[in-house]
């Protein structure tokens, strides 16, 4: 055998065969490292195995199948990376893989899926669940209707878990029943006191005084039967009523038995609608195409405001990263010194409106600005009315802006300074220049090479500050004659309005103006990114 030369230590060779696989030695794994990391690894997996299989049953029941294929390619990626000591570089990727796609990727694909559908309140289901629930709705006890001794009750030992119905009929016979229907109660399995079942195998009766809290929830609860279903009359009586508006599968219509009046399915748009072009309250989802962006453009309501609302919202959002970064820079510009005593205290000082929680902080802002009991006029002396005014409440809105953001730009322009290399600044020094020209020409310019992309990502986090608005002035102040858009309103709050604050929830709308609005800022980042790639250049 050909034996090859290996530098050794201190200067010594070491024989290595030629031709065979040759590795250098490593220190061994201590054997209780590794049977520790084993047996976390087969936990861990374990816990995801039984994840999987107890959410693959209920996606098989409602014949999700795309998820199921979801859940089932995800599940045995996990495996498949984490049983083999090999694929190092995947387990660490796969990990933030899967959470970008739960987190990122699911929600931007379901909100975009639904902006193609009517969803919302009166659509959420499908049109067999509408006619189940049309015609448990017109449930009505009619002559010779079966009554019943009820007993509300929950699964389990909760009071607030699932009610339940528990029913004694007239013959003695126990029943159960729940929005899926009625069943018989097993003999044996309950125990009756005149009228009423007062215990039963695996569930709780409720207290009348526990009953009459959900007294509500009793009253929506109906059981579907083949004659028409079971309503609560009370909380310690139920009958079997019949069902007033019927399905009829020959004309694909809802009939009132009584009156005969019919409304026929419009399957375009998901609801029954009669002759008079009204429609019932329960519709079932559809896919509308592409209508909820064309609403969304030639409606009035949202056209005539569209654009103000987005004049405004552009400047709110650079404003407020404006005013908070030249805020927050100064702060840290007058503190990068080791020369000053008490650093760290004013630090401190400066950062606390970050620490304290923004929803509150919000609330207690508007209050300061109420024009009769105020701080912000009794301090100033002042008597305006900062929310009745159209600029006014902007200013008002910026200023709370400015308070609640320059922490932030504050504690980011601190480590930028911090890791600003000094011989730059010193070499300017040297050359003569000024304190100002220093700072004009290098560090301001080294400062936004380095904060860009956190400007950028703050003017997006601003152009959808739902809260900030919401929780201040709520959009206003608005038009005498018009309450769909305030001053103040950003696109956000705008959609909102539109989408929830009407009769019903329109959510398919709302996720077609989303969409809109995520174009809208899509572009202005990737403008900003340019002129940030050719700020990076000149300064490279």
């Amino acid at each position: 055998m050909t034996i090859d030369k290996v530098a050794g230590a201190e200067g010594a060779t070491l024989p290595r065969p030629r031709g065979s696989a040759w590795r250098p030695v490593t220190p061994s794994t201590p054997r209780g490292t590794f049977v520790i990391g084993l047996v976390v690894k087969i936990f861990a997996l374990g816990i995801v195995g039984a994840l999987a299989v107890a959410a693959a049953g209920p996606l098989i029941a409602a014949q999700e199948w795309m998820w199921l294929s979801l859940l089932v390619v995800t599940t045995g990626l996990i495996f498949y990376v984490y049983l083999s000591p090999r694929r190092i570089a995947l387990k660490y990727f796969v990990p933030g893989l899967l959470l970008l796609i739960a987190f990122q990727l699911v929600p931007v694909v379901y909100t975009a899926s639904m902006a193609f559908t009517n969803f919302g309140d009166g659509h959420r289901g499908s049109k067999q669940e509408a006619i189940e629930q049309i015609q448990s709705s017109s449930v009505r006890q009619v002559p010779g209707s079966v009554e019943y001794g009820l007993s509300v009750a929950t699964r389990g030992d909760d009071a607030d878990g699932e009610l339940v119905f528990l029913l004694l009929d007239p013959s003695g016979n126990g029943l159960i029943g729940d929005a899926e229907g009625l069943r018989p109660l097993a003999p044996g399995s309950f125990t009756a006191s005149g009228t009423r079942i007062t215990a039963a195998d695996g569930y709780r009766v409720l207290s009348l005084s526990e009953a009459s809290l959900r007294s509500e929830d009793i009253t929506a609860l109906v059981v579907p039967t083949e004659a028409g279903a079971v309503r609560a009359n009370g909380i310690t009586r139920a009958f079997e009523g019949r069902a007033v508006n019927a399905y009829d599968a020959g004309c694909d219509c809802i009939v009132n038995v009584d009156t005969g009046e019919t409304w026929t399915a419009d399957n375009e748009n998901g609801s029954f609608v009669n002759a008079a072009g009204e429609r019932l309250p329960q519709g079932w989802k559809v896919n509308v195409g592409l209508r909820n962006f064309a609403v969304a453009l030639t409606d009035p309501r949202i056209s005539t405001h569209f654009l103000g609302a987005l004049l405004w919202n552009i400047a709110f959002a650079a404003l407020s990263v404006f005013v908070t970064f030249v805020l927050g820079t100064a702060c840290a510009l007058a503190l990068h010194s080791d020369r000053i005593r008490g650093l760290r205290i004013y630090r401190i000082l400066l950062v606390l409106p970050y620490a304290m929680p923004s929803f509150a902080m919000l609330l207690v802002w508007s209050d300061m600005f109420n024009r009769d009991f105020g701080l912000v006029n009794k301090l100033l002396g002042l008597d305006v009315d900062w929310f009745g005014g159209a600029w006014s409440a902007r200013l008002a809105v910026i200023i709370i802006q400015l308070w609640l953001g320059y922490p932030y730009m504050f504690l980011v322009a601190t480590g930028a300074l911090q890791a600003m290399p000094k011989e730059l600044v010193e070499a300017a020094a040297i050359d003569g220049a000024s304190p100002w020209a220093r700072l004009r020409q290098v560090t301001l310019p080294l400062l936004l090479v380095a904060l860009s992309p956190l400007l950028i990502s703050s003017f997006a986090y601003n152009f959808n500050n739902f809260n900030a608005i919401r929780l201040t002035t709520d959009g206003g102040p608005f038009p005498p004659t018009d309450s769909t858009a305030g001053a103040t309103d950003l696109l956000i709050t705008y959609t909102y309005r539109l989408a929830f604050g009407g009769s019903g929830a329109q959510a398919g709308l709302a996720s077609a103006i989303s969409i809109y609005i995520f174009f809208i800022v899509v572009i202005f980042s990737l403008i900003s990114f340019r002129r940030t790639i050719r700020h990076e250049e000149v300064f490279s």
